[in-house]
């Protein structure tokens, strides 16, 4: 009788795992329940840090508008240039301020005197 191969669907789960972890090294590539650990710990990992590196960006960009804002004037701050791009309602979000504050800081300093008066 022909030998019978087994585990068709067991090997294709195992090899799928296998190239999620195909970065890794040791016994987190080889090991099929250390590389299935391993996999959910990476996707636990990414889930928490999506919503990390957005705050870590929010600061970034407020930290930067902040700089700029106190360069133009001591009296000036972030707080109340958000406040009044808010009253004039100006649709600058903080990505696009932050950018406007490395690359143009005059274009910057013209929106907060014109927002000011």
């Amino acid at each position: 009788m022909t030998r019978v191969i087994r585990g068709y669907i067991a090997c294709r789960r195992r090899k799928k795992t296998r190239s999620f972890v195909s970065t890794f090294s040791r016994a987190h590539l080889r090991l099929t329940r250390t590389t299935t650990q391993q996999k959910m710990r990476a996707l636990i990992s990414t889930h928490r840090d999506r919503g990390r590196r957005k705050r870590d960006f929010r600061r970034l960009w407020i930290t930067r508008i902040n700089a700029v804002t106190r360069e133009n004037g001591a009296s000036y701050s972030y707080r109340r240039l958000i406040h009044d791009l808010y009253k004039r309602q100006v649709l600058l979000n903080r990505k696009i301020l932050a950018q406007m504050a490395i690359s143009n800081t005059n274009c910057l300093y013209m929106i907060s005197n014109e927002i000011v008066k």
